[in-house]
């Protein structure tokens, strides 16, 4: 909330008007001391709530990195090499059966290259 000089100047007045000249310095201190506390308040606030939070969001960052850890290591084709190495009919194109090669003579959906 900002406030241009014109209205600060209108509060002034009003001030010293309602409470007169001689109330204005301590209402001013009044002010500036609920400032302050209430300053202080919501800095422990967030503090509290910092380390409230802080703890949970350790924790879930530190399983991150041990879940990276994890996949760095991790090579799913490992076993699959060790089998084939182990067993040799065990290849994946041996053990596949081969598709059979249709002719486009064969095959009535074959188009063919279009030509206009």
């Amino acid at each position: 909330m900002e406030l241009s000089i014109g209205e600060m100047a209108l509060i002034a007045i009003a001030i010293v008007v309602l409470f007169g000249p001689d109330k204005l310095p301590q209402i001013a201190r009044d002010l500036g001391n609920g400032v302050r506390k209430m300053r202080g308040a919501v800095e422990d606030i967030k503090t509290e709530i910092m380390k409230e939070t802080d703890n949970p969001v350790s924790e879930i960052k530190r399983e991150i990195e041990k879940v990276k850890d994890a996949a760095k290591d991790f090579n799913p084709m490992k076993n699959i090499e060790d089998n084939i190495l182990k067993d040799p009919s065990a290849r994946p194109s041996e053990s596949l059966p081969e598709k059979p090669e249709i002719k486009p003579a064969d095959d009535e959906t074959y188009e063919g290259p279009v030509s206009r």
